[in-house]
């Protein structure tokens, strides 16, 4: 299915990794021209080579979305580089690490309110302002389970509120941008596992202490096809790993006008572990 995108100029932040690295293939596949918004400009090179022999252009500018002066930059560059934003994916965000509440600092809590609330704010802003001026333009959040499903913020909780901020931020944004032919949607990915180790950089919770609490991808995967037990994954009555092309699935569908008449939406991708 020809989902329109061809040429689109489209901002991916956190592009450099697992679920961005999945985004950025899939709207590169579709024939949109992408910016990789991220921190690791290395990491974010290596997912713009992956995607040379696709139809799509991709380049980086490396960006920390919590700095505003910094994200009105990158969207100078990529306007420069494929014209106005037509597609703005908000994917830039994390947990500090997963603690109790009670003995989490308040610094920590703070770097994930600035990526996952201020690094939101930022990009729309400066992005969408284009978008409005011009009467057209797609945002898509990608927000968390950890928002939706108790369960999967115990020991994140700072984490899920902050997700739950972005995503009554989208729907109040989807209805003041409404008239102005802006759509504001929010993709909440459940259990997203990358296909390999060295496909996500240093930066990334699967570094810091994803693999040795989760196990690599292979053994996740051969867990879950083996039936064997995985708290991520034996509760979703859809028992595979999710991976990060389900994430671009989803979220390419909200960028293009076959939801042209949706705004102010949010799927769960998440192997039906939640449930709307």
């Amino acid at each position: 299915m020809d989902l329109g995108l061809t040429g689109k100029s489209t901002i991916i932040t956190g592009g450099s990794c697992g679920i961005g690295r999945g985004l950025v293939l899939g709207f590169a596949e579709e024939g949109a021209n992408v910016v990789i918004a991220t921190r690791d400009g290395q990491k974010g090179q290596e997912v713009a080579d992956a995607a040379k022999d696709l139809p799509g252009d991709v380049i980086v500018v490396p960006t920390d979305v919590t700095n505003l002066e910094a994200v009105e930059e990158m969207v100078a560059k990529s306007t420069s580089a494929f014209g106005p934003t037509d597609v703005l994916v908000n994917n830039a965000g994390g947990v500090f690490h997963p603690t109790p509440f009670l003995e989490k600092s308040v610094e920590d809590a703070e770097w994930e309110v600035n990526l996952n609330i201020w690094g939101v704010h930022h990009c729309t802003r400066t992005a969408g302002k284009g978008m409005v001026e011009r009467g057209q333009g797609s945002i898509i959040n990608i927000t968390s389970n950890s928002a939706l499903v108790p369960e999967a913020a115990n020991q994140v909780a700072m984490y899920g509120g902050t997700k739950g901020f972005v995503q009554s931020f989208s729907m109040g944004l989807a209805y003041e941008w409404g008239p102005h032919g802006v759509r504001v949607n929010c993709v909440s990915p459940g259990w997203i596992v990358p296909h390999k180790e060295d496909h996500v950089g240093e930066g990334s919770f699967w570094r810091k202490y994803g693999y040795d609490f989760f196990g690599t991808p292979d053994q996740m995967a051969d867990a879950a096809a083996s039936g064997d037990a995985n708290f991520n994954v034996s509760n979703q009555p859809i028992r595979r790993i999710g991976r990060p092309e389900d994430i671009a699935d989803a979220t390419l569908f909200f960028a293009s006008d076959r939801s042209k008449h949706l705004t102010g939406q949010l799927v769960s991708v998440s192997g039906g572990s939640y449930m709307a």
